[in-house]
């Protein structure tokens, strides 16, 4: 079939409307990335630091969490050797997924972010943070990613989360009857699959921390 003169012009002009549009289209995306690429990146790093402050924030005198040392944080690589020797002890419900060194003003090392996703969840994986300070307390955790059943497993912020502040290392274990110890978490009612797989993730933290400081080294 012979295509006339008048229709291969319209194929062409069609061709090059659609070449424009896309041209356009592209040009025009490139330039709102590069417009909001710094403003996103500012966003996403001052989120990254309330998240890590959050961890070492300390009750006031009115009850109140508040920050009472001023950090800084530098992330640095999680180290594949201890992952693999914390696995080998048996913490294989939870990984670390960031490390950070929290520093205070005058560039002094005062403890580690250590950032946790849980495998074991109900409803899935379960992310937080872990502030640990040198002199081996576990200061707090921020969760940052859950989807447990609502009203049992999502209530990890208000019943998990304020019984690991400020606790001395330990391996924690969860209980039904009401934490008696220092090293017992009280499960939340009814999410006991929920309370363990924090409070595993929570001890997998625990144990990279200490490996890499050089407490849970085996020699």
């Amino acid at each position: 079939m012979k295509i006339s003169n008048e229709e291969i012009i319209k194929i062409i002009k069609d061709t090059a409307v659609i070449f424009g549009i896309t041209l356009v289209a592209g040009l025009g995306l490139g330039f709102v990335y590069e417009l909001t690429k710094e403003p996103i990146a500012t966003q996403e790093a001052q989120a990254q630091a309330d998240a890590c402050n959050e961890v070492f924030k300390e009750l006031n005198a009115a009850g109140v969490l508040d920050t009472v040392t001023e950090l800084t944080f530098n992330k640095i690589d999680v180290d594949p050797a201890i992952s693999k020797a914390v696995l080998d002890k048996g913490y294989d419900t939870a990984y670390i997924d960031s490390v950070y060194e929290a520093k205070t003003t005058d560039g002094n090392l005062y403890g580690y972010v250590i950032g946790v996703t849980s495998t074991s969840g109900y409803g899935g994986n379960i992310s937080f943070y872990m502030g640990i300070t040198l002199d081996d307390y576990l200061k707090g955790i921020s969760i940052l990613s859950i989807s447990e059943t609502p009203g049992l497993g999502m209530n990890a912020e208000n019943v998990l989360v304020p019984q690991f502040r400020n606790k001395k290392l330990e391996e924690y274990q969860v209980v039904k009857t009401g934490a008696l110890s220092s090293n017992e978490i009280d499960a939340i009612t009814s999410a006991t699959i929920t309370s363990k797989a924090v409070t595993n993730g929570v001890n997998t933290g625990v144990q990279y921390y200490l490996m890499l400081t050089g407490e849970g080294r085996e020699e």
